[in-house]
C-alpha cells in the first residue's frame, strides 16, 4: 500500500513500475472507470524514442558518426 504525501505524491511500488516499464521521468495518466481509477504509462509514439540513451558515450557526434560509418574506401 502506498501513502500520499502532503504534496500529493505517491510512490508506485517497484514491482508495478517494473511490470509497466516505468522509469524516472516517464509520464503516467489516471483514467477514471466505474470502479475507480487505472494508472497507465504514457507511451511516446515516436519511433526514435525507444532508442533514447542506448548509445550514451563520451565521444563527440563527429567521432561517433565516423565510428558508425567506418573507414571509407578510396
Amino acid at each position: 500500500m502506498s501513502r500520499v504525501t502532503e504534496k500529493g505524491q505517491v510512490t508506485i511500488p517497484k514491482e508495478i513500475r517494473d511490470e509497466l516499464g516505468i522509469q524516472p521521468g516517464d509520464e503516467v495518466t489516471f483514467e477514471r472507470t466505474d470502479t475507480g481509477y487505472i494508472v497507465r504509462k504514457e507511451v511516446d509514439d515516436s519511433r526514435f524514442e525507444k532508442w533514447r540513451g542506448v548509445a550514451e558515450t563520451e565521444k563527440s557526434v563527429a567521432e561517433r558518426m565516423s565510428e558508425l560509418r567506418g573507414k571509407r574506401e578510396q
